[in-house]
């Protein structure tokens, strides 16, 4: 298993829930998690499961370890790395798609964050820590440890104009801590699934190495 950092690993469930009852409904394994989101975004995986970061956000499913009725596939999967695992957890697609994606973070980002100019006038989030060689222009930062590191040196909501871009110290949305940009193929085939086998009859299991 990898050593450095943290990586997320798991599988997306399905129960087929039509014509049977509850003593014969069984979780199958769907899709691997691995094809469907490679990142490594410790904001997103505190805010999911409270790994990692767990200042930024409210966990949304904290450290409930894997499901009491995981599919076979699954814990077959997860089973010879136990030991080296941790932070085991899961959601359902119900409780992810009635979450608040716009509920504001605990505190200041350290990252600064960059905006662009939307069709609508508006400015919409693009990016954490996106392009610090121009940022560094705009801020005359150049410690890297402060540039990396934006919202530990400069005030909230500081702001930095530049043209139809915005750089910005401030607070993350749950939705741009778990960008669509990184998660949208994740909550599409689960979205997919639950079209077919209800809200509650898809969920992610994941557990996390190093």
């Amino acid at each position: 298993m990898p050593g450095m950092g943290t990586d997320i690993h798991g599988y997306i469930e399905c129960r087929w829930d039509r014509w049977l009852d509850e003593d014969d409904r069984e979780w199958f394994q769907a899709v691997d998690l691995s094809h469907l989101y490679n990142g490594r975004d410790y904001v997103a995986f505190g805010s999911l499961f409270g790994v990692r970061d767990t200042t930024s956000f409210r966990p949304l499913a904290d450290h409930r370890g894997l499901p009491h009725d995981v599919s076979k596939e699954v814990l077959a999967d997860f089973e010879p790395w136990s030991d080296e695992l941790h932070g085991e957890s899961w959601i359902s697609w119900s409780e992810l798609a009635t979450a608040d994606w716009d509920e504001v973070s605990n505190e200041v980002d350290g990252c600064v964050h960059e905006f662009r100019r939307s069709p609508d006038g508006g400015w919409k989030m693009h990016g954490r820590n996106s392009d610090l060689t121009r940022f560094a222009e705009l801020s005359g930062l150049t410690n890297a440890p402060e540039l990396y590191s934006a919202g530990d040196v400069f005030p909230e909501d500081t702001e930095w104009p530049d043209g139809d871009r915005l750089f910005r110290v401030g607070r993350l949305r749950r939705k741009d801590a778990v960008p669509d940009s990184e998660w949208g193929a994740v909550w599409s085939v689960m979205r997919t699934l639950a079209s077919l086998h209800g809200n509650e009859g898809v969920r992610l299991v994941v557990w996390f190495d190093g």
